[in-house]
């Protein structure tokens, strides 16, 4: 029996990409964290923290994001906020999850770095096992922060690395290509990682960071990544060697979402491996997956193989094995012939 689009979207088996664990920071949380750990902050309610969540542009929005963040203090901290997320990702069916998680912003805190991945490491074992959602951890570099910071993160992650899956960079692109941290991702590849890297959108020099990312540093994936649509060269490049880009299509204020929607159907109409993502949803409007996915829908006029299509490519992008990856994708198949 053939289901509406509301239902298709949110009853099919999806995967997400790119989230970042600390910006699903909900202000109901953020408010019980800060009694928790003794911190003042100057809003009542939840109602009152999410109407002071006003930004123009990234530089606006990372000043709310780090923000949020002093509240987090312990690793049971961080497993409240993680498995808060799993909690609603598997409720939207999100079946699989590469979250991304920012340990600068809180080393430079005084946090430990061993408090920030063991509490988020034992939520995503529990949610596993209580909700049946498997998740994934990558590393954030933040590019604003020195280089000598960056090998240093890096260099605390190894006695994790089978908790780890890949290192990204993120955070203010300003005066921060991704050449900037060229030995650092040399290093985290001879590591054994999957390497990332945000080129967002109306970021200086957009596409100039995308030609690095792809010539000289040879990611395997790309963050949001719009500007890709502004280059022939860049399109035939990211198309001919099925580069994933995860595209956040919740509306900002400077990319509202129809626009980014339209984008982003028109990657999937050249062939390109595109996905939809939340990025940081408690500071959007708290859009979770299904939400982004059925707002992207309409904005874009996606059909349902098209939607389907997204749900496939986040599977074969994710950086699992060749069974698991298979088994998700028999799922989105079979869905399809189920939903008529």
């Amino acid at each position: 029996m053939s289901v509406d689009m509301d239902a298709f979207i949110r009853e099919m088996p999806k995967a997400e990409l790119h989230v970042h664990v600390e910006g699903t920071l909900e202000p109901d949380m953020r408010l019980q964290l800060a009694e928790r750990n003794g911190i003042e902050l100057p809003y009542q309610t939840a109602d009152e923290l999410a109407a002071s969540y006003e930004y123009t542009d990234l530089s606006s929005f990372l000043a709310l994001y780090f923000s949020g963040m002093d509240v987090l203090h312990t690793e049971q901290d961080f497993f409240d906020l993680t498995y808060a997320y799993l909690q609603r990702a598997r409720a939207q069916n999100v079946v699989y999850t590469e979250m991304h998680f920012d340990p600068q912003a809180h080393t430079s805190r005084g946090i430990a770095f061993d408090a920030v991945i063991q509490g988020i490491r034992r939520a995503q074992e529990t949610a596993q096992t209580e909700l049946g959602i498997r998740s994934q951890l990558i590393l954030g570099i933040l590019r604003d922060e020195s280089i000598e910071s960056a090998m240093q993160t890096l260099e605390q992650s190894l006695p994790y690395k089978d908790w780890i899956v890949g290192v990204g960079l993120d955070s203010d692109e300003k005066g921060n290509p991704p050449l900037k941290f060229r030995n650092v991702f040399e290093r985290a590849r001879t590591e054994g990682y999957k390497l990332t890297m945000h080129c967002d959108h109306l970021q200086e020099n957009s596409v100039e960071h995308i030609r690095q990312c792809l010539d000289t540093i040879g990611v395997d994936r790309i963050d949001h990544g719009y500007h890709v649509l502004d280059d022939e060269v860049l399109i035939e490049a990211v198309r001919q060697r099925q580069i994933c880009l995860t595209f956040c299509t919740t509306s900002t204020p400077s990319n509202p979402a129809p626009r980014r929607a339209i984008g982003l159907k028109a990657a999937l109409e050249l062939g390109l491996n595109v996905t939809v993502n939340t990025d940081d949803p408690a500071y959007m409007r708290s859009y979770y997956m299904s939400d982004v996915l059925l707002n992207t829908q309409q904005a874009a006029g996606l059909t349902r193989e098209q939607v389907a299509q997204l749900a496939r490519n986040a599977f074969r992008s994710a950086w699992i094995g060749d069974d698991e990856r298979e088994g998700y994708l028999a799922a989105v198949d079979g869905y399809m012939a189920s939903a008529g």
